[in-house]
């Protein structure tokens, strides 16, 4: 071999994203190679924005399992994002895994610092909930409704669709979490520009009391200082509600879904592990767990109460690609006022 051709070969090796035959392999022996090469990594490096109340049992489930460690750093959501993507852009190659909403893992996949994967459990995963370009995985759902004080508020008084919130009686007894622009981008798809606004412009009339952050508008609704929460999550409202606290959910109509997902960083590390944790997630044992903990899970093959209703699901690429657009009216509404 001469060495142009030599240098040739290698700066093809090199173009070609890593991990990538790894990620993609189906042959028979898959989970035993993967199990001998993750245990000689011995660590699988994760990044979340899950609570620590549910990465605790995910991790420690898989340590168990399998005996590998996992080196977790949790923040919230853009966090998460934005240390990946620095990371990446300077060459810094840490990450195996990264766990978290939609939005932002559609973020990082457009940094093109995932490689798609295959799970033999993608195929139990609910379709309408992989994206397109298969960059990342979904392993869990959001799902946006109306929580109540029990106390203060009897469900048979609950309207069945948001429109009915616009009734005078609801007037200073209702809450909006203040970053829920997909709420309203969600709404407005489903209902039409016409109707969608119509009730918008009729909600903002009313005043509702808008507060930042899920798991405050959560608390204010168990102590009864905002009777009645019109977006929060149903995994938020579970815990409480579990532990006695006078706090439910309702799914009003219409329920805006979100994907929840983990993606494998194409340089990562540790690349056995991380496709190993991605199974394990992904199985029926991982997503058994998450429905345990109140999270509602992807896989259909996991039978849960939690998610048995009609909903909207949103497509994370969409709401980034709108995200200016829909942010404008929303502030123009309920935050500028």
């Amino acid at each position: 071999m001469t060495a142009a051709l030599a240098l040739l070969l290698a700066a093809t090796v090199q173009a070609q994203p890593a991990n990538e035959a790894l990620y993609l392999y189906r042959g028979a022996e898959r989970e035993q190679r993967l199990l001998d090469n993750a245990r000689r990594e011995g660590v699988v490096v994760l990044y979340t924005s899950l609570a620590p109340s549910e990465s605790g049992p995910l991790t420690q489930a898989f340590e168990k399992k399998h005996g590998i460690k996992v080196d977790l750093w949790r923040s919230n959501s853009e966090k998460v994002s934005q240390r990946t993507i620095t990371e990446a852009r300077a060459g810094r190659h840490q990450v195996d895994a990264v766990e978290t909403i939609g939005t932002d893992l559609e973020k990082m996949a457009r940094e093109r610092i995932f490689a798609e994967f295959y799970s033999p459990h993608i195929a139990d995963l609910l379709p309408a909930a992989i994206p397109a370009h298969r960059g990342w995985m979904p392993d869990r759902l959001s799902y946006l409704g109306v929580a109540y004080n029990t106390k203060v508020v009897r469900r048979e008084d609950l309207p069945k669709t948001y429109e009915g919130f616009l009734d005078a009686k609801w007037k200073g007894r209702i809450g909006l979490e203040a970053g829920d622009i997909v709420w309203l981008a969600g709404i407005v798809r489903q209902w039409g520009e016409e109707r969608g606004m119509k009730f918008f412009n009729g909600l903002a009339q009313m005043r509702p009391d808008v507060r930042s952050g899920h798991t405050l508008l959560t608390q204010l609704v168990i102590s009864g200082e905002v009777p009645v929460g019109l977006t929060v999550y149903s995994s938020s409202v579970e815990p409480g509600k579990r532990s006695g606290a006078p706090i439910d959910w309702v799914a009003v109509q219409p329920v805006i879904a979100q994907p929840l997902g983990i993606g494998l960083a194409k340089r990562a590390p540790h690349p056995h592990a991380a496709l190993l944790f991605a199974d394990f997630v992904l199985s029926p044992e991982g997503q058994g767990l998450f429905s345990s903990l109140g999270r509602p899970p992807a896989s259909r093959k996991v039978a849960t109460a939690l998610g048995q209703f009609d909903s909207v699901m949103m497509d994370p690429a969409v709401e980034l690609d709108e995200s200016a657009k829909w942010e404008r009216v929303w502030k123009a509404l309920f935050i500028n006022r």
